[in-house]
């Protein structure tokens, strides 16, 4: 059928206009998730000069970044949270979480700590406070898991009534068997809604755990995992991820079916530059498991 010239620059017209107004429509289904870097990786190289190392982050093809370090005295690496803030906008980055110490809160129930971390992550934007780590002492007994259970659930109150999501993050000792119970067993069952979970992938899998069946066996606990792969020749260190010998694709893929929405890259030791290392990461994740 011949259409006439004033037919076709109407309906081409249409056309160009619609897709201006709605270009999701053009690109349906091809939106990637965003790829994340947990900063403790570079953390020999940020107190030196952070927007320096956040533009070589933001060169290295990440476009959100996982904080950690702040303090109420030091703020990070002597920066205000007011300027973290504003370093990490300056080089187009965002930070939806970020690990936070809470010693305070678990060693003597004192909750100022906390609320010092609420202020820096509500002035960062962030959705999630992270808790990172739990110090061997108050960690020995499966009463010293319920008393861990309590506090947290405590501290989620708190931070949902600031608008923030409490998350915890794990190592290998949670996995550990202690008087018939472990402690991931009773964060996971102990804690409400309100208290999400961020896996770490590498000390998962080195405590002997399938991350997948984690994440089918506990669907919308886990909005963050760190991505962190094992070296092959030394379980105990790091390596670029994909080069290692863990197989991310299938977690990577039950993860998102079951709700993570964040992915960070993390490298606590390298063999090779770092800033080439989070790169090479970031390349890997982007073409074979971000698609």
């Amino acid at each position: 059928m011949k259409i006439s010239r004033k037919t076709f620059l109407k309906q081409s017209g249409i056309t160009a206009a619609a897709l201006s107004l709605m270009p999701e429509i053009l690109f349906a289904g091809t939106k990637q998730t965003k790829i994340g870097l947990q900063l403790y990786s570079l953390r020999d190289f940020l107190p030196k000069d952070v927007n320096s190392v956040l533009s070589k982050v933001k060169a290295s093809g990440y476009e959100e970044v996982e904080t950690y370090g702040y303090s109420a005295k030091g703020g990070f690496w002597g920066l205000t949270m007011q300027q973290m803030a504003g370093i990490l906008t300056d080089n187009g980055l965002v930070s939806p979480s970020g690990h936070y110490n809470t010693d305070e809160l678990f060693a003597r129930d004192n909750y100022d700590e906390l609320k010092y971390a609420i202020d820096a992550a509500k002035t960062l934007n962030q959705q999630y406070l992270v808790i990172p780590y739990l110090q061997e002492g108050i960690r020995k007994t499966a009463a010293d898991f319920k008393r861990i259970v309590e506090r947290i659930n405590k501290a989620a109150e708190l931070c949902q009534a600031a608008g923030l999501k409490l998350a915890y993050h794990n190592h290998d000792f949670e996995f550990i068997t202690v008087e018939g119970t472990h402690l991931y067993k009773e964060l996971l069952e102990g804690t409400g809604n309100n208290v999400v979970f961020e896996l770490d992938l590498y000390w998962a899998v080195r405590a002997g755990f399938n991350p997948i069946e984690l994440f089918q066996q506990h669907p919308k606990r886990f909005a963050l995992v760190h991505v962190k792969d094992m070296d092959k020749q030394s379980p105990k260190l790091n390596t670029e991820i994909g080069s290692g010998s863990i197989d991310f694709k299938p977690i990577i893929k039950a993860a998102k079916a079951n709700g993570v929405v964040h992915f960070y890259v993390e490298q606590e030791n390298f063999k090779i530059d770092a800033f080439k290392s989070i790169g090479q990461s970031a390349t890997y994740m982007r073409q074979n498991l971000l698609i």
